[in-house]
């Protein structure tokens, strides 16, 4: 699967942050890209020319959304980055309409979308990767319903691979849970909140994540996920700045 040229991909929030990264990260592997998100964005040509990228202005929570971009582009990769950001605030500062944000929309976007996966079904030997978060292993106290949206997202993903399996539709799925990126939309706030609740800067709070995780190396690591053999790839992964780690 080195060769990605005749492989479709379609990122769903290619607007911005890691969704942008991803997008950028296939059409310079050579694989032709559809952009996915709500607003038009303009995207560089790629570095050495060989794949494409075409956005699509289309709001990716609307049931009608998957058939529509599936059918016109038949693609062999989905993959689904685009999500809310989470109105940063303790739980009783929340409103019922900010904690359920990230089930309306998150949620929704993934239970539509991997649906009509399994309806049309994409062709065998498709990837569908699902972006969740490392919230999910840890709680995430300041952002309302967000682990446990993002942890009911890993669960669907979970239950498509299921009903592919019985199925027999040689369709892979995956869930990656990203960990903190505090450049993009979601992880800047998201670390100014936490920064201030442990007392402390922003950066000496980053210092303390680690290896940052950039759009870039989000892009690089899906490219190299998408590229490794079906049979060896794992249900669940953690990505950071370090790279891809396999979920137990």
């Amino acid at each position: 699967m080195s060769d990605m040229s005749g492989r479709t991909t379609v990122v769903v929030g290619a607007s911005r942050g890691l969704g942008r990264g991803i997008a950028v990260a296939f059409a310079e592997a050579g694989a032709p890209v559809v952009a996915v998100a709500r607003t038009r964005t303009d995207f560089p040509e790629p570095a050495n020319g060989a794949g494409t990228i075409q956005p699509e202005v289309v709001d990716a929570g609307e049931a009608t959304a998957p058939a529509a971009i599936i059918d016109r582009y038949t693609p062999e990769t989905i993959i689904l980055a685009a999500g809310a950001s989470p109105h940063m605030r303790p739980l009783q500062e929340q409103t019922w309409e900010t904690f359920s944000a990230t089930w309306e929309t998150d949620v929704r976007i993934t239970f539509h979308w991997l649906r009509e996966v399994l309806l049309k079904p994409l062709r065998p030997g498709s990837r569908v990767i699902v972006f969740s978060s490392g919230a999910v292993l840890g709680g995430s106290p300041l952002s309302g319903g967000y682990a446990g949206a993002k942890a009911t997202q890993r669960y669907i993903t979970g239950y498509a691979q299921d009903e592919a399996n019985r199925a027999g539709l040689g369709i892979t799925f995956t869930t990656v849970l990203p960990r903190f990126a505090p450049m993009t939309g979601v992880g800047e706030p998201a670390v100014r909140a936490y920064a201030a609740r442990a007392g402390k800067s922003v950066d000496d709070f980053v210092s303390q994540i680690g290896p940052l995780l950039t759009p870039e190396l989000a892009g690089t690591a899906l490219v190299d996920l998408v590229r490794t053999d079906a049979s060896t790839v794992a249900p669940g992964y953690l990505l950071s700045g370090a790279g891809l780690q396999k979920l137990s």
